[in-house]
């Protein structure tokens, strides 16, 4: 299965080129350039890249969030209109669960869990708890600030390993409630990874139209909206 996928979940985000496991190219974003404005020549860049034609694509993946609100829409809108132009399926995937996926290679017989945390900014992270694998969600994403959900996963195996740009940012928090062993680990370009589980799971495939963004916390632009709205009580 051939697969092209991008993420821009992250500034500099990635795009990949990946037969089944096979990664054929990568070519991680410019954080100095907005996603707009390297889309799509960084798409057809890494197809050339792998000498691969646009039409000999057979699979797309797309990292459907959660991230910053404008990079996910222009993530979902490029590869929605690549999709429509090949006649091709998208598999949506989970940043987070990609995270998970990354911390679990090579796999780890430690029986402890795995941790996905992303900068959200605003003194909190999207974070999500993983089983040693990678695969099976233990506690479902948040959005709250670190100690807040490393409370949320009190009830849980503690993981050995926390992934992401919200880990390397937030690392004291992580060491000081679960022990300076734990691994901290930042956060790798992660359409490969995407590409790689598209392909693994493209029954998972779903018409453009039915792509949808996940935000776990509301956009920035709307709470800014219900702050300047008058209190009516």
């Amino acid at each position: 299965m051939l697969v092209l996928a991008l993420d821009t979940t992250t500034r500099a985000g990635s795009v990949a080129v990946v037969r089944d496991d096979q990664l054929l190219s990568e070519i991680v974003g410019d954080p100095s350039r907005t996603h707009g404005e390297r889309l799509p020549r960084d798409l057809m860049r890494v197809l050339e890249a792998a000498s691969v034609p646009l039409s000999a694509v057979e699979l797309l993946a797309v990292a459907v969030g959660p991230g910053s609100f404008t990079g996910l829409r222009v993530g979902i809108a490029a590869m929605q209109g690549l999709a429509m132009a090949i006649g091709a399926r998208i598999v949506p995937i989970s940043a987070l669960d990609a995270l998970a996926i990354a911390a679990a290679a090579p796999a780890s017989n430690d029986g402890r869990h795995i941790g996905a945390w992303m900068d959200a900014q605003r003194g909190e992270v999207f974070g999500a708890l993983y089983d040693v694998t990678g695969t099976h969600l233990v506690v479902a994403p948040t959005a709250l600030p670190p100690a807040q959900t490393l409370d949320a996963w009190a009830d849980s195996t503690s993981p050995a390993r926390v992934i992401g740009d919200g880990a390397v940012r937030y690392a004291d928090v992580i060491r000081d409630r679960l022990g300076a062993e734990t691994s901290i680990l930042p956060a790798p370009p992660l359409a490969a990874t995407i590409g790689r589980m598209a392909a693994r799971a493209s029954d998972r495939a779903v018409l453009p139209h039915a792509v949808v963004p996940i935000y776990i916390r509301r956009p920035d632009a709307e709470l800014a909206r219900d702050r300047r709205a008058p209190d009516r009580s």
